[in-house]
């Protein structure tokens, strides 16, 4: 039986991969770069691609990982900080709090990093995360409550004096592809959404 083409539509492909790189090193040329290695591997090996072991999205972030990781551990940088997207208002304000929100997913560790990257930049959701880390789902979420947990806590207002740092419900982050329709009622409810 013959394998579909796991790159037959490569625009939403890329822009899912892109999210998800630029969600954890930055977005920029080098997540450009990151994402174009990642499909140029793909393209190479993409006889070794199986549909029964997942979408062809799930395939590609595998890639791209494993890509991230070489370059991390080639050059031991670390990330660079995810940007908040200009919007109608504040704009200093708005950098502001998209700097906080960075600084404060700085603080997590690796592997929390990981997955609000997959849930929140590539916008996977936790089964699929489970599916690509190998992991139960429940566990997933599991995680994911307490990486959000994590960054309320240093989201959370300063000593009486201080001006307070922004929630999370009053940050967006800035992704390079449109919102999908389940990210968007989630922002209008006012938090983010395992």
């Amino acid at each position: 039986m013959r394998q579909p083409d796991p790159l037959a539509r490569p625009e939403e492909l890329i822009r899912r991969v892109y999210a998800y790189v630029a969600a954890r090193i930055g977005d920029g040329p080098d997540a450009e770069d990151v994402t174009s290695e990642a499909f140029e591997r793909a393209l190479r090996y993409r006889r070794s691609y199986d549909a029964t072991k997942g979408e062809p999205v799930m395939w590609l972030l595998g890639i791209a990982r494993r890509v991230i990781g070489e370059r991390a551990s080639a050059r031991r940088a670390l990330p660079l900080p995810l940007v908040d997207t200009p919007a109608p208002g504040d704009m200093e304000a708005e950098t502001v709090d998209g700097l906080t929100v960075s600084a404060a997913v700085g603080r997590l560790g690796d592997r929390e990093q990981e997955l609000v990257a997959l849930r929140y930049g590539s916008d996977l959701t936790a089964r699929q995360i489970a599916d690509l880390l190998g992991m139960r789902t429940n566990a997933v979420e599991v995680a994911l409550h307490r990486a959000l947990a994590h960054l309320r806590v240093f989201l959370a207002p300063g000593p009486a004096g201080k001006t307070p740092v922004p929630s999370l419900r009053n940050v967006r982050v800035r992704a390079p592809r449109p919102v999908s329709q389940k990210t968007a009622s989630a922002r209008e409810d006012g938090g983010l959404r395992t």
